[in-house]
């Protein structure tokens, strides 16, 4: 069995060393670096399934580094977790905003992040079962029949609506900006207001159950 990658990237030997050792106890394949600059040459070499970022770095920081990765075509859809010291609020919108999966704030037991890891893993290979379909726990949606699905039971949506599940459905626990929803459901061509995404949702929530959708505070939505 071909075993996954994970990317560890952090500034403090004694981090590195004790998640390289429980990731490996687990059977994944560790790579360790201490700096944004050598995360990203890393990443482009071994094109791994997951990367933990810190955000205080030498070099680059953990903002910076998530930012490029994303622009990379074969990394943007790797499962980035930011593991840091910073909880402040501004900074995890930012790790959202540049694309984080996850925001994590020290300290956090070891177990514990390799049962999220585990977890997020899981859900991200759910979400990319079928090239036809997208499935999220009991959630299911077929791209080609436009049909969405809870527990197999069909659930009707309009088209603006499918296109938003669709879109949150592709990347579960990712909290999409609303420029990115905005773009994606409306396109670049069209002008509408922060009201029209707003009422979607509620009419979304309404018809699937207000446990799906996470609102992130300062960035947009995610489904949970």
């Amino acid at each position: 069995m071909v075993k996954k990658k994970i990317l560890i990237v952090d500034d403090e030997p004694d981090i590195l060393e004790i998640l390289a050792y429980n990731f490996e106890k687990e059977g994944y394949a560790i790579f360790v670096v201490d700096n944004g600059l050598e995360a990203i040459k890393i990443a482009k070499q071994e094109l791994p399934d997951l990367i933990i970022l810190d955000v205080m770095m030498p070099k680059m920081d953990g903002i910076e580094t998530c930012r490029e990765l994303r622009e990379d075509e074969e990394l943007k859809n790797t499962i980035i977790i930011f593991l840091t010291a910073r909880g402040e609020e501004y900074s995890e919108i930012a790790g959202f905003n540049v694309g984080a999966d996850d925001y994590i704030t020290k300290p956090i037991r070891p177990r514990a992040l390799v049962t999220r890891v585990k977890h997020l893993m899981k859900r991200n290979s759910k979400s990319s079962q079928l090239s036809n379909e997208l499935v999220f726990n009991d959630l299911r949606l077929n791209i080609d029949k436009k049909k969405f699905f809870i527990n197999d039971e069909e659930i009707k949506l309009p088209k603006k609506e499918f296109q938003l599940m669709k879109l949150l459905i592709s990347s579960p626990e990712k909290a999409f900006d609303r420029k990115a929803i905005f773009d994606a459901v409306w396109g670049n061509d069209v002008i509408v207001g922060d009201r029209t995404l707003d009422v979607h949702i509620r009419k979304l929530r309404k018809k699937i159950g207000g446990k799906y959708i996470r609102t992130i505070k300062g960035v947009g939505y995610a489904l949970i």
